[in-house]
């Protein structure tokens, strides 16, 4: 007998999310396997938070059903993460919340996401991009088999979305976990991702980014700009520190860009 399929990290099939009498969710069926790297899009109140939350549990469904795999560990990444402003919190406390981690995890995880230099910084003092690798080494001290990322880039300049993707697909690699990230930064996600899943409450459409590019209830969804979306590959010939600040790759030559060449999603 052939051997069995292994089982999904996490299925849900037949999700329906009901708000106001309306769907938010109708009918949504989704499975990802370990180390696999699946993006939600779809436009703005299409459901794509709401099916995450659903999925790790965090809201429960009107129909459906969600199975994890035994065991399974999440890291989460939500879309915003209100903190106090009148609350003293360095980085150092901001790790040590509600996560039982030693001091040398916690710093592993900083370096791991190239923010170790920022420990002992006050929270208040961050920019985006620097929050967001904090909050990203904060889901990885749980050790997770699967990252969940609620638009991850959110609050970050072009040039920093570039190096976050990056980062994400780095650490998903050598860690083989899976990821499943919403986006609406499409330029980026089409050249990181093994498989799209276009939300519009119901599932438009889902499979390899270019086949998915290409189908007509995507592009009905983003019209010419997704037309006008080609799939993103980052070159440098610098990196960026944790602050953003530019670091030379020695022995580097890359043909240069011009900005105004971007699209967002």
């Amino acid at each position: 007998m052939p051997n069995a399929a292994p089982m999904p990290l996490i299925e849900g099939v037949g999700l329906t999310v009901i708000r106001n009498g309306e769907p938010v969710l109708d009918r949504v069926d989704i499975a990802m396997a370990s180390g696999e790297t699946v993006t939600i899009v779809g436009p703005n109140g299409a459901g794509k938070t709401t099916l995450l939350r659903v999925l790790m549990g965090l809201m429960r469904p009107h129909s459906g059903t969600v199975t994890r795999r035994p065991g399974l560990r999440i890291g989460y990444l939500p879309q915003q993460v209100p903190i106090d402003p009148a609350l003293p919190l360095t980085v150092r406390r901001l790790l040590s919340l509600r996560i039982d981690a030693t001091n040398e995890a916690r710093l592993q995880r900083l370096a791991e996401v190239g923010a170790r230099d920022l420990v002992d910084r006050s929270v208040h003092t961050l920019s985006g991009g620097e929050l967001r690798r904090v909050l990203l080494a904060r889901a990885l001290l749980r050790e997770p088999d699967l990252l969940v990322l609620d638009e991850p880039v959110q609050g970050v300049d072009i040039t920093g979305q570039a190096e976050l993707y990056g980062l994400i697909a780095q650490v998903a690699r050598a860690r083989t976990l899976g990821v499943l990230m919403v986006s609406h930064e499409l330029h980026f996600v089409m050249a990181t991702t093994d498989r799209v899943l276009c939300l519009n409450h119901h599932v438009c459409c889902a499979g390899a980014p270019e086949s998915v590019r290409a189908h007509p209830e995507y592009l009905a969804l983003f019209g010419g700009e997704a037309a006008g979306v080609a799939v993103y590959h980052h070159h440098h010939d610098h990196k960026h520190g944790a602050s953003g600040e530019v670091l030379p790759l020695p022995h580097t030559h890359t043909e240069p860009h011009n900005p105004n060449d971007h699209h967002h999603g």
